[in-house]
């Protein structure tokens, strides 16, 4: 089963933790703002809104109520220059259209199941459920409607001293995709002075069901529409991974990532073993796996993850109380889109770090459960936090 990570990777990762905190001095800071504006209508005219968080650091988080999705987080890099460094779309039928027919889940919140369910089917309390599949037998990311193909109420904002947030809600009806269960979530997006985007999400049923929920956004720290996240730096907390078939499909068991192309334990180019031949790669056509995050499920977030981009300085830390994390070099993308900046998207132009539990859980006892009864709250958080190195910063 999983390792421990070793104190000289722990040592590591902690220290690379901490650089990017150490450039915030601890004054006082202008109260962060948010505010919000009508951002179209569906095409079945359901109204959506946008929600604008700032901080004065020069951060700023987009979020919409439709798919709960995060479409823009900007922030500077170590000259100050302030750049979007998420992709997206600068319209709402990006998102209800292109994203939706491309199956890409640009920023959205994904549930009630996220990642994959095999052909589309599990058991709970001896009762069999059928999710209609939407990759060959599959059902990927909460079945043919998920939670990112659908308009959230805005339950409410929230301004305070070093924090401004905004809590979408979603109520999704027994049966909806064939869940069972009325489940009700809220997922609240937090920016504060620190540069920490936090994510805390919540869900309640009325009957026992499933629930696996994670934020897709495709990173790139040298900005949207800038090409490939191959020369970014990424370290994983993380000593094992769950291998899969052909077909992305976890085989059940827990490996090593030691001696393969999938160990980030210390600091790695992402393009520097994207090409390798391990069969796991194959399968994928670049990285799109589920790494087992050291000290899993925790009570509180532990480090997950630590982006560098050596051009622009800037670090993305991610923390999170999830058991895992699926990877993934946004292998599918082809061109076929353009975000803000006019430019195309195409393979390895971002990278998605979806903090969540582990593929296909429904089917695998030993994998950490996502069951949920009535009485039980789901309650899990995952922090981004943003900083940057000087230019001297050392390679990997």
């Amino acid at each position: 089963m999983q390792a421990l990570f070793s104190r000289t990777h722990a040592a590591l990762f902690v220290a690379g933790m901490l650089m990017a905190g150490t450039v915030m001095a601890a004054q006082p800071l202008p109260a962060p703002t948010l505010t919000r504006a009508p951002f179209g209508a569906t095409p079945d005219g359901q109204q959506v809104e946008q929600f604008t968080l700032t901080n004065a650091h020069g951060m700023r988080v987009q979020v919409l109520s439709y798919g709960g999705i995060i479409s823009t987080i900007e922030a500077p890099d170590r000259n100050g220059h302030v750049d979007d460094v998420v992709l997206g779309f600068p319209t709402l039928a990006g998102y209800t259209v292109d994203s939706a027919k491309g199956g890409l889940f640009f920023g959205a919140t994904v549930g009630r199941v996220a990642n994959r369910i095999a052909n589309g089917t599990f058991v709970l309390e001896g009762r069999r459920y059928h999710i209609p599949p939407t990759k060959g037998t599959t059902a990927l990311h909460g079945g043919r409607r998920g939670f990112d193909k659908q308009v959230w109420t805005v339950e409410g904002t929230d301004l305070e001293a070093d924090t401004a947030s905004v809590t979408l809600k979603l109520v999704s009806p027994d049966g909806q995709e064939g869940f069972p269960g009325t489940l009700t979530t809220h997922v609240t997006f937090a920016l504060n002075t620190r540069n920490e985007l936090s994510l805390h999400y919540r869900a309640t049923t009325d009957r026992p069901t499933v629930v696996n929920l994670t934020n897709h956004s495709y990173f790139n720290l040298s900005g949207e529409g800038s090409g490939t996240v191959e020369n970014h730096v990424l370290q994983l907390n993380a000593d094992a991974y769950t291998p899969t078939d052909a077909n992305a499909l976890p085989l059940g068991t827990i490996a090593p990532v030691a001696g393969t192309a999938l160990d980030f334990r210390t600091p790695h180019r992402i393009g520097a073993r994207l090409r390798d031949s391990m069969p796991q790669m194959l399968y994928a056509h670049g990285y799109d796996q589920n790494w087992v995050i050291n000290r899993a499920h925790a009570a509180t977030p532990v480090p997950a993850a630590r982006l560098r981009d050596p051009a622009s300085g800037r670090v993305l830390e991610v923390l999170t109380t999830q058991p895992g994390m699926q990877v993934y070099t946004a292998n599918s993308l082809d061109g076929a889109y353009a975000g803000p900046s006019g430019r195309t998207y195409r393979q390895g132009d971002g990278i998605a770090l979806e903090t969540q539990h582990y593929p296909d859980s429904p089917n695998h006892p030993d994998f950490p459960s996502i069951e949920l009864r009535p009485g039980q709250t789901y309650d899990e958080t995952t922090i981004y936090r943003f900083g940057v190195e000087p230019v001297s910063a050392s390679a990997p």
